[in-house]
């Protein structure tokens, strides 16, 4: 019995093994784009959320964006991605004014709003689409994700946890 027993153990371990080492499928371009464009934008939501509304106008240095300006560049990221993505291949990437969102709600709201209209234009992408271009979306996630570094600086600065920093419960 205990020969039994040990040989079904290592039979486990053994196929455990085998199992990780089988290569995997590789995820298709549009659920790789996918993952990552919302992953960030998940990230940047949560921060624009969760910075306190009296530190928005934070600034490390006079000549830089504020906290709040950043979200609304990357808003306008999500923007151009949304017209680009839609086919208007004359779309700039134009600037959304950040003196027109002057309260947190107004940000938040700027940026779930960019999020919203980039993934309806985003969802009506074929794979075929991806497999010929994964622009602009991959374009707008490095963007998003080099103001996602710089918006952790400005917590650090304030003295807080960044959201993702933070222990998980």
């Amino acid at each position: 019995m205990k020969l039994t027993r040990s040989a079904l153990a290592l039979l486990a371990i053994a196929a455990g093994a085998l199992a990780q080492q089988q290569p995997q499928t590789p995820p298709t371009p549009d659920k790789t784009v996918a993952n990552l464009f919302k992953y960030i934008n998940d990230k940047v939501l949560e921060m624009a959320r969760d910075f306190p509304e009296d530190k928005y106008n934070f600034k490390p240095k006079p000549e830089v964006r504020s906290f709040g300006d950043v979200i609304v560049h990357i808003a306008s990221g999500n923007a151009f991605a949304a017209k680009r993505g839609a086919g208007d291949t004359k779309a700039n990437w134009d600037e959304i004014e950040p003196k027109g969102y002057t309260t947190k709600a107004q940000i938040v709201a700027l940026m779930q709003k960019s999020v919203d209209d980039a993934n309806a234009t985003f969802n009506k992408w074929t794979p075929a689409m991806f497999e010929k271009s994964i622009q602009p979306w991959m374009s707008v996630v490095q963007h998003s994700s080099e103001h996602y570094g710089q918006l952790v600086v400005y917590y650090r600065l304030n003295g807080l946890v960044p959201p993702e920093s933070r222990p998980k419960k």
